[in-house]
């Protein structure tokens, strides 16, 4: 198996970090377990942020153009040297694939897409261009992996359903294996370094200081917090951008004085501070899944968060976590897991085995190299 690997939306190799770019980087790192060999072969953006009709068209005219000299490139190369599978992450109306279809109609190849979205009401809108040709990658597509079941619904009005797969997220569990068996000594380090009370519940959060959802969701947990003054805890927020003035100053309001700000770390720092905290708590206001909710399992932390989208594909409720039904009873998930240390410790061992025997990148790459091998 030799795959052609691109990510319209964000390459793995881009200077800014996200979620999009995390996630493919782990998507590569599975079909390197799997796959003979992996390239990714353009780090072509076709983002368009802005709905602006004139930029679509040119974003079409170069993903043409450069469709085209791929095909040619892999048509006078060796038959051992092109791809036998294209694999896109992450296609929509903001960021369609230009390329795949293209490529992978000449090659006479499978075209795979993980993680599509597909909505009608975009279809007439300023991402109309878009939109139609995200809708026709993704009826192109021989297989559509969906890392959320609430994308399914949209998916099966241009896929057939047989061509749709549930592939729940996944991470390297590796480094968060080790935090938990230091959980006293990262505790009690974090305590010295930022004047924390290790007497009290600490509550972790891992989020960029984005404008938007993410800031969006910051309001709405300080909004939540503030309905907890009466309960000894403290915040502790790991993350950065170009909200966090408005961050800060929307939690100082709500909750004074409670809230400690890390600033962003490195992966070992981010899993030593979730393993030194109690529990995880986000409203992920219009997320995907996220991917933090995973990895603050993945370091024996339950968690509390919105069941929205797909949230209840990597938190399961009553289990790993306590899964609100909508914002408004966020405080009550809060409450619960706050006032209940025991049933916060058993939930934290059972999300970490949870994350290390399903959502690994181990179990990933078996999973995916069964899937692909069928194609």
């Amino acid at each position: 198996m030799r795959i052609a690997f691109y990510a319209p939306l964000k390459p793995p190799t881009h200077a800014v970090p996200s979620g999009d770019r995390r996630v493919a980087g782990l998507l590569m790192d599975a079909l390197e377990r799997v796959a003979d060999r992996i390239e990714l072969v353009s780090t072509f953006r076709s983002f368009d942020g802005d709905g602006d009709g004139a930029r679509q068209e040119a974003l079409r005219s170069q993903g043409a153009a450069l469709a085209e000299r791929l095909v040619q490139g892999w048509r006078a190369a060796p038959p051992e040297l092109r791809p036998t599978l294209w694999f896109t992450y992450h296609v929509y109306y903001k960021a369609p694939d230009w390329l795949g279809p293209a490529v992978s109609a000449a090659l006479g190849v499978p075209y795979v897409i993980a993680e599509a979205s597909y909505a009608e009401k975009r279809a007439a809108g300023p991402w109309a261009i878009g939109h139609e040709a995200a809708a026709s990658a993704i009826a192109h597509a021989s297989l559509v992996l969906s890392p959320s079941r609430d994308d399914v619904a949209g998916l099966e009005a241009v896929v057939p359903k047989e061509r749709i797969v549930h592939f729940p997220p996944f991470l390297d569990s590796a480094a968060y294996r080790v935090a938990p068996k230091e959980r006293a000594a990262h505790r009690a380090d974090l305590a010295r370094e930022r004047g924390l009370d290790p007497a009290v519940p600490w509550i972790v959060v891992a989020a960029m200081m984005r404008a938007g959802d993410k800031v969006a969701s910051y309001r709405a947990l300080a909004d939540a917090l503030s309905q907890l003054a009466d309960l000894p805890w403290r915040l502790v927020v790991a993350g950065d951008g170009s909200g966090r003035s408005e961050v800060e100053a929307a939690l100082e309001r709500a909750v004074p004085g409670r809230a400690c700000f890390l600033g962003t770390l490195e992966a070992r720092q981010l899993a030593s501070t979730y393993a030194a905290c109690d529990l995880y708590a986000w409203p992920a206001v219009n997320e995907a899944y996220g991917m933090s909710l995973l990895e603050a399992q993945a370091a024996g932390v339950p968690v509390a968060a919105v069941a929205t989208r797909g949230v209840p594909d990597v938190v399961i409720d009553g289990r790993t976590g306590v899964l609100a039904k909508d914002i408004a009873a966020l405080p009550e998930a809060l409450r619960a897991l706050l006032t209940d240390q025991r049933r916060r410790e058993k939930m934290g061992k059972q999300a970490a085995a949870f994350v290390h025997r399903e959502r690994s990148l181990d179990a990933a790459a078996q999973r995916l190299g069964k899937i692909l091998a069928a194609l």
